[in-house]
């Protein structure tokens, strides 16, 4: 195992992984680093926890639009309907986490 120094959105991790795992780490890195820095930029979400929620959400998304079920669905759902879940999601958090940004 090894120890690997890393900054997403400008702050620094440390993670560990498998010496020959590096590599794809460091791509996962920066591609989520890619992702948070995209949805900062736009200013329309504030605060480190709702931004990688919704970086997550993208990613997860990107990946079962990769896994057709045949149809080019996954788990039932068309990719479309997918993007509206994910807009569900996105209201909900708003609302949900609200009251805390009011605090700060």
């Amino acid at each position: 195992m090894m120890q690997l120094n890393v900054s997403i959105m400008g702050h620094a991790y440390t993670l560990v992984c498998k010496e020959d795992e590096e590599a794809t780490l460091r791509q996962a890195v920066a591609y989520l680093d890619e992702k948070m820095c995209a949805i900062r930029d736009t200013g329309k979400i504030k605060g480190n926890d709702r931004i990688a929620v919704m970086a997550a959400l993208g990613i997860a998304a990107e990946l079962l639009s990769t896994q057709p079920g045949g149809d080019g669905s996954f788990a039932g759902l068309t990719v479309a309907e997918w993007k509206q879940s994910i807009a569900s999601m996105h209201s909900v958090l708003d609302e949900a986490l609200a009251p805390q940004e009011k605090l700060f």
